[in-house]
């Protein structure tokens, strides 16, 4: 007789990936298309609105890299941000619209030489002297364009003109359309996602998390621990500064409020809001924070206080962020979330098994 045959099961860590792709490939075909159904001239608002919190996702992912994937919280992440921003506006030309790849490469190389810089310094310190040498190159930062002339000092500087972006056949892309824009914004988002969500599953990635939850056993596992962290803080700034740039041609003006703590408190605030090492979390947070501060402005003068009020009562309620509420709902109780998501019930836990697999199988070796 023929043995039975059974079906295969498979894996519940590629469902969930599955999942994962078909919720990102959802959210951001709805990305796509809403500009094609917000086109009456009083939806330019809206439109310009979800361009800003495309960019402030692109700051939150940058930032979450740091954070949830790698164990670094840094307090001064704006000064990427605004370093990128005032190349920008430095580097475009007053006459007409620059080249906007020329632009772009300026700004995201002046951002990643911060970041080198900075990150070389500060990761030889630990815990809260970390945090607070990040929060004081920052404010160098934000006092070298406030009070010099280098950039137009306390008033900022402008950005007379958008840049056009050439593309191949002789075409140019043009962001002076609010809708133009949005879509240029949207690729940056698309782009940095996959970036980074391959830069996860790769060794280096499980690398920076098997660091961030034991860094000492890494080590002497043969990683260099200092040079992955600087790479993961080298491509934070970078894809700080690409927020950077963006926020600059959106707005046509830079001034040193973007380089200032504020600035990196709510990127912080972003993802924590949405959830410590996940994706979905950095972006969830960013698009929650941005647009319910815009409605919470409307409301009220005393906005900010409604808004710290919202967060204390999320952060309470979902202490994994909110996106973890779907898993709370589905199981009735954190308790339950918990046990079934493991100790961080995010991406960063997940890829932080593998990242300890590859750490014990350097040790077998």
């Amino acid at each position: 007789m023929n043995p039975t045959t059974l079906p295969a099961r498979r894996h519940p860590r590629g469902n969930a990936a599955l999942l994962a792709a078909l919720g990102w490939l959802v959210a951001f075909a709805v990305l796509a298309v809403l500009p094609l159904l917000l086109t009456a001239d009083s939806h330019k608002f809206y439109i310009e609105l979800l361009s800003k919190v495309m960019i402030m996702a692109i700051f939150a992912l940058s930032l979450q890299l740091l954070i949830g994937y790698t164990g670094l919280v840094s307090l001064g992440h704006a000064a990427y941000f605004a370093m990128a921003a005032y190349a920008t506006a430095m580097l475009a030309p007053q006459s007409g619209p620059g080249n906007g790849w020329l632009l772009l490469a300026g700004a995201l190389a002046a951002s990643a030489g911060l970041a080198l810089v900075v990150g070389a310094l500060v990761l030889r310190t630990r815990g809260v002297y970390f945090i607070m040498v990040t929060l004081a190159f920052a404010q160098m930062v934000y006092f070298v364009f406030h009070d010099t002339k280098v950039a137009g000092g306390s008033d900022g500087t402008y950005i007379y003109f958008r840049p056009e972006f050439p593309v191949p056949g002789e075409y140019l892309l043009t962001v002076t359309d609010a809708t133009h824009f949005y879509w240029l914004v949207w690729m940056g988002l698309v782009a940095t996602v996959a970036l980074l969500a391959l830069v996860l599953r790769s060794r280096f990635g499980h690398a920076l998390v098997g660091i961030r939850h034991n860094e000492q056993r890494m080590r002497a596992a043969g990683y260099a621990t200092y040079r992955y962290q600087l790479g993961a803080f080298v491509a934070g700034g970078v894809l700080a500064g690409l927020a950077g740039f963006l926020y600059a041609i959106q707005f046509g003006f830079v001034n040193p409020e973007i380089a200032s703590w504020h600035q990196s408190g709510n990127a912080m605030l972003m993802v924590i809001l949405g959830g410590v090492g996940s994706l979905a979390g950095a972006v969830l947070g960013a698009f929650s924070f941005v647009l319910l501060a815009e409605w919470f402005s409307t409301l009220t003068k005393h906005w900010q206080l409604v808004m710290g009020g919202f967060i204390i009562v999320a952060v309470a309620l979902l202490p994994r962020g909110l996106v973890s509420l779907p898993a709370v709902l589905r199981h009735g109780r954190r308790g339950k979330t918990g046990r079934h998501n493991g100790g961080h019930g995010t991406e960063a836990s997940e890829a932080g098994k593998a990242g300890d697999g590859n750490a014990r199988k350097t040790e077998a070796a």
